[in-house]
């Protein structure tokens, strides 16, 4: 079954949590803080794999964590740090933040690797709190939560040749004969309601990967039908092959149908227009076809490539393939668009702090990750909580926005009642 979208859950391990310990050793009198740091959780990390070719796997597994980490021990014993897991996906995968729409990779290259949720890293130990005025802190962090987020992924398939055509035009049966794809077809609009993928095999040394894709119908470039579902898997061919049914069956004109394809197909993507095309004028086997071949040579004989062809009984395919196969000598070969997608680095306030129904609430990475790292059960740690709170200025602002005693304060996932 193909699927060509999927919404999933991923969150990077948490890391481990720092470690309370002290030195107790014979002959080491005063051996201070001893706890070693957590260890960093694992990254939910996509890798495209060869072979898959749908992403019919996310329909039945949607949530993905990664291992969190050790917690640190005593001895400045270090926590491992948990696995990375990692999610296969097919090459032509797109993926997106579901919340800002943001693409955060276009994997494209077999092997590619991409992390899209990091884990936390480990809350250090005491050893790492002791100062000259304080030698033996009794605080450690916990670990930092991984990351997590919906994403959006998007498949547009990688193919070399895309057939493109008003329904029940033949293009299922053009790839059933000149590769071993087996679609079905029936003698009806829309049998074809998913994508097909054929290897054409010319000659020694020489093939081409084919996709059937569904049929257009006007208004495709809106969305109308499954317009947008099909029309994204057409973007990444090197050369479209338009078939059109010459004999006019049902009441169709295939100059009509031609105008109309391309009208679409430009509307969708501009940069579609501009690909190499030529047009398989199919169902020659019958006899309404001969009038209608005329007809579009005079129309378009002298801009694209014209070839008779019939699915049905093979003639002229051989013609056809053999001269997409010499056209792909003169196309350049696209290169796979970049994974690395530009990041912009906005200039963002250190915190931000604002008040809705009642409740003032404190955003930014940096507290947050602090307050989400703070065992609010551990004194000392509260206090240096309070400490931060107060040096980074988030006190004043909230004094300056109007809290009172007795208010609450949100930061993060954690809620506060202000205290003087």
């Amino acid at each position: 079954m193909f699927f060509d979208v999927a919404k999933i859950y991923v969150k990077g391990g948490d890391g481990g949590n720092g470690c309370v310990a002290m030195r107790r050793e014979k002959y080491v009198p005063m051996g201070g803080p001893w706890g070693g740091d957590g260890g960093r959780g694992g990254n939910i990390i996509f890798r495209v794999e060869e072979g898959l070719r749908t992403l019919v796997d996310f329909r039945y597994k949607r949530h993905y964590k990664a291992d969190r980490g050790r917690h640190g021990e005593g001895k400045n014993m270090y926590g491992a740090s948990g696995d990375d897991l990692i999610v296969r996906v097919p090459a032509g995968t797109l993926v997106k933040d579901d919340d800002t729409g943001e693409i955060i990779a276009d994997l494209v290259k077999n092997g590619q690797e991409v992390v899209v949720a990091r884990g936390g890293r480990g809350g250090r130990g005491n050893a790492h709190f002791a100062t000259h005025d304080h030698k033996a802190p009794k605080m450690a962090e916990k670990g930092e939560p991984g990351a997590e987020r919906w994403l959006i992924l998007e498949l547009k398939l990688l193919a070399d040749v895309g057939l493109v055509g008003f329904p029940n035009a033949g293009k299922s049966s053009l790839i059933s004969r000149v590769s071993a794809a087996k679609p079905k077809i029936a003698d009806y609009p829309f049998t074809t309601i998913t994508p097909n993928l054929g290897v054409v095999r010319v000659d020694e040394g020489r093939s081409f990967v084919m996709a059937d894709i569904p049929g257009l119908i006007e208004g495709a470039h809106t969305g109308a039908g499954l317009g947008h579902d099909f029309l994204k898997h057409i973007e990444r061919t090197r050369l479209l092959i338009h078939v059109l049914d010459t004999a006019g069956s049902e009441g169709r004109d295939p100059v009509a149908d031609f105008q109309a394809t391309k009208r679409e197909l430009s509307l969708y993507n501009p940069m579609l227009g501009t690909m190499p095309q030529v047009i398989a004028a199919n169902k020659m086997d019958l006899p309404e076809a001969a009038e209608n071949l005329h007809r579009l040579e005079a129309a378009y004989g002298g801009e694209y490539e014209i070839f008779p062809i019939s699915a049905a009984t093979g003639d002229g395919l051989d013609k056809l393939i053999y001269r997409v196969a010499d056209l792909f000598d003169q196309i350049p070969v696209k290169e796979p668009e970049s994974t690395s997608i530009p990041v912009i680095h906005r200039a963002e306030p250190r915190f931000s702090v604002y008040r809705e129904e009642g409740i003032f609430f404190v955003r930014g990475k940096e507290i947050e990750r602090h307050v989400a790292m703070t065992d609010m059960e551990n004194d000392e740690a509260v206090e240096r909580l309070q400490w931060i709170i107060k040096r980074m200025g988030i006190e004043d602002e909230l004094k300056s926005a109007g809290i009172k005693e007795g208010d609450t304060v949100k930061i993060g996932k954690f809620e506060f009642e202000y205290i003087e």
